[in-house]
């Protein structure tokens, strides 16, 4: 096989246009046709890791199975491929500076002046080859973070100059772009794309293929004046009009040559058209529900659409196997009281409560959880979701007043949730927390057993505080059971409550391991037992019906 082939993906005109859905599109379309790839994602921002970023700042924080916390793209990488990601795959300005400056205190550059060019632009090049080295990958696809022209992403645009002319023909630039549609001149407008490839190109750098985000079609004649004016083919002007939902953009990519034009201009093989039949099963199946439910996602960052980004594409995943439409309606938890509980919950088919951190809304989440175990709606609790589960099964069936987490309350009499003693001694916040995969087992009189259909299960973690199993035994004999447990460090990792249809908690993040050619087993069977409960309402209830 030839040498590993290393492809950038940059953006002009504005930002979210969609560079790492682009990104992972293409890297479906080389996967489908037998070749092995890779995603990495490179953010211009300072700090080190999005960690400690606040969701309004930058979205959902990722976490892969080696523990890093990285941009929300690297979950679209992964959904998209079902290739697990990595440390390597995730690059921030602030870890490239950390390591060079790492590196000149300690010696290593020989008493050199540091700069830019070449030790900044140097260690950009040397993490992005990293994947490439390993040999396990004939395609490397690096996002640029940002657009071009601003200030942060200059070492990164200097950095694919360097290495288009170092590679030659194993090196390919797809630049992302829009064309607006003023509806007053009612004609779509080129000037913004033209403007943003001369912006490139005064950074030396000659983009091999455009792509066009539009929501109108763009005729030849457009895409012809686009290439003469950006020095590039007619062919390699590429249409990406607006979606009804991202999973459709790899056949929108497929249907406009994207993939056998970066195989063009890298001097790789087409031998065969790409293997899509599963991807448009699973689209034909989204497209096509049988039924409906009605879920709440009760959070405290709902107004913001990527705070819960993997959660909701799992319920995607999930609805596509259960071919059931998932209706998601996100509910700010500090609506939420004991007066306003039945109002905005009583219609749901079941209520999930999401993770977070921090006092603001937990009341809600509390009073939440107490309406769906009260009702027997299903309920799935994640990281802290499971924990305000624990909560409200300690004040409303153990009746241990004002219960609490210590995250929340230091001084509480009932700590049923506490800190990790490990976490206890810890001062800084950055990359500290339990992270990545660890492993469970699963009690095999449980229904987690019966979703998961496995005895021992890995999950990816993101927290500082756990059940505080100094009241496991008192737990347990009330009807909430530890039916995973992390057995190495005794860790209660899945709560359930046996008596309710479906009422799950999980100390981990499963929506970090769902894809489109694996979707979460929780996610699927929690949908599936919301359809089971909406049913049920038109129906004598049968509560055999929901064992699942």
């Amino acid at each position: 096989m030839a040498r590993t082939k290393y492809i950038f993906v940059t953006g002009g005109v504005a930002s979210s246009l969609g560079k790492g859905i682009i990104s992972a599109s293409l890297a479906k379309l080389l996967q489908s046709r037998g070749f092995s790839i890779t995603i990495q994602k490179l953010d211009p921002y300072i700090n080190v890791d999005p960690g400690t970023l606040n969701p309004y700042e930058h979205g959902e924080c990722y976490v892969t199975q080696d523990g890093a916390e990285t941009d929300l793209d690297l979950g679209h990488y992964e959904r998209f491929t079902n290739v697990p990601t990595s440390q390597e795959n995730n690059v921030t300005t602030g870890s490239i500076y950390q390591t060079v400056i790492q590196k000149e205190r300690k010696g290593d550059y020989l008493g050199q002046t540091v700069q830019v060019i070449p030790h900044i632009t140097d260690e950009i090049k040397r993490r992005i080859m990293l994947l490439g080295k390993t040999g396990r990958y004939d395609f490397v696809i690096t996002e640029i973070g940002g657009t071009v022209g601003d200030i942060e992403s200059l070492p990164y645009i200097e950095t694919v100059r360097q290495m288009r002319w170092e590679l030659g023909r194993d090196c390919a630039v797809i630049h992302l772009t829009l064309v607006p549609y003023l509806s007053a001149a009612g004609e779509l407008k080129t000037k913004p794309t033209q403007h943003s490839v001369k912006t490139l190109l005064e950074s030396g750098v000659q983009p091999d293929i455009i792509v066009c985000r539009t929501e109108k079609p763009l005729n030849d004649n457009l895409k012809g004046k686009i290439a003469l004016f950006c020095n590039v083919e007619p062919s390699s002007v590429i249409e990406s009009i607006d979606a009804k939902t991202i999973y459709e953009v790899p056949i929108l990519m497929k249907k406009e040559n994207l993939d056998t034009e970066i195989l063009r201009k890298t001097l790789m093989p087409i031998d065969n058209e790409p293997d899509l039949k599963k991807w448009e099963e699973f689209l034909y199946k989204l497209k096509h529900p049988q039924s409906e439910v009605e879920i709440g996602l009760v959070g405290k960052y709902v107004e913001l659409k990527d705070a819960y980004k993997s959660i909701t594409e799992s319920f995607v995943h999930a609805s596509a196997v259960n071919e059931c439409k998932v209706n998601l309606r996100l509910i700010h938890s500090e609506r939420i009281t004991g007066n306003t509980a039945a109002e905005l919950l009583d219609d749901l088919d079941g209520i999930l409560v999401a993770p977070g951190f921090g006092e603001r809304g937990i009341e809600g989440k509390i009073f939440s959880i107490q309406y769906a175990r009260e009702n027997k709606i299903p309920f799935f609790g994640i990281c802290l979701g499971m924990q305000c589960s624990v909560v409200e099964f300690a004040r409303n069936v153990l009746h241990y007043d004002k219960a609490h987490s210590t995250e929340m309350n230091r001084l509480t009499k009932y700590p049923v949730i506490d800190m990790m003693e490990e976490q206890k001694k810890i001062k800084g916040m950055g990359g500290t927390m339990r992270l990545g995969a660890y492993p469970c087992k699963l009690n095999k009189d449980s229904k987690v057993y019966s979703i998961y259909q496995s005895v021992n299960i890995n999950e990816r973690h993101r927290h500082r505080y756990e059940f505080n199993n100094e009241y496991l035994a008192e737990y347990e004999k009330a009807g909430m059971i530890a039916s995973g447990i992390n057995t190495k460090d005794n860790l209660v990792e899945i709560i359930e409550i046996k008596d309710h249809p479906w009422f799950i908690g999980v100390q981990f993040h499963p929506e970090y391991q769902s894809t489109v050619a694996k979707p979460h087993p929780l996610f699927t069977s929690f949908v599936k037992a919301a359809n089971v409960y909406r049913q049920s309402k038109t129906k004598p209830l049968n509560l055999q019906r929901f064992d699942l």
